[in-house]
């Protein structure tokens, strides 16, 4: 159909060398096996220690997403504190610290102090020198016994919540999430009114009160 109105001229340009811009990765196969041969070279390099670091569980924000947990950057100032661990001597035990992080309630500080502290209690120090061992290194037992973890350090265990079955009650025949709502908004809408109204009146049977006596 023909242009009508005042509007642009068509004027689009179909006939482009597409074909310098296209690039094809058939390199992909050999960087995946690149990338794994370096994350096996740097586990023995820090063996037994473990490539990842521990992470916080933190909250997904938005009312869409915020029953969903996840791995955050890293632990508030306020989680190590609690934990009993200072910052620079969390980074160099595997902890992630994110100073910009702050705790918006006191459950997920307290989840992730517990986490801390469950870490704390599994850890297996090595002594920096060998021959001047430091009161918060690991027994020559446990250092005898330790090996290098693989896969995800202190991963989210994420058990599905199942409801029991139950008959369903006269009540919740009767129930209906319609009616509820409706009543619920008009309860926020008028609860002004309805609390100037019970006022006055109170304050009408008070004085009526008074001049009965």
């Amino acid at each position: 159909m023909a242009p009508k109105r005042n509007n642009i001229i068509p004027n689009a340009h179909f006939h482009k060398d597409w074909q310098r811009y296209v690039r094809c990765w058939f390199t992909q196969p050999a960087r995946k096996q690149r990338r794994r041969d370096k994350r096996q070279k740097k586990a023995r390099l820090v063996a037994p220690r473990p490539l990842g670091k521990l992470k916080p569980i933190i909250t997904c924000p938005s009312s869409r997403y915020h029953i969903k947990k996840r791995l955050g950057k890293g632990f508030t100032l306020e989680e190590l504190k609690g934990a009993g661990l200072n910052r620079k001597y969390a980074m160099t035990i595997g902890v992630s610290v994110d100073h910009r992080r702050t705790n918006r309630s006191m459950q997920s500080l307290q989840r992730n102090v517990r986490r801390l502290k469950e870490y704390k209690s599994k850890l297996i120090l090595f002594p920096l020198k060998v021959n001047k061992p430091r009161k918060a290194d690991s027994s020559p037992q446990e250092l005898a016994m330790a090996q290098q973890l693989v896969g995800e350090i202190m991963p989210i265990v994420r058990q599905p919540v199942k409801e029991a079955s139950r008959k369903i009650s006269k009540r919740d025949k009767a129930y209906s999430c319609f009616n509820t709502l409706k009543s619920e908004r008009s309860t926020a809408r008028n609860w002004g009114k309805r609390a100037k109204k019970a006022q006055e009146a109170a304050e009408s049977a008070a004085v009526i009160g008074a001049a009965k006596k």
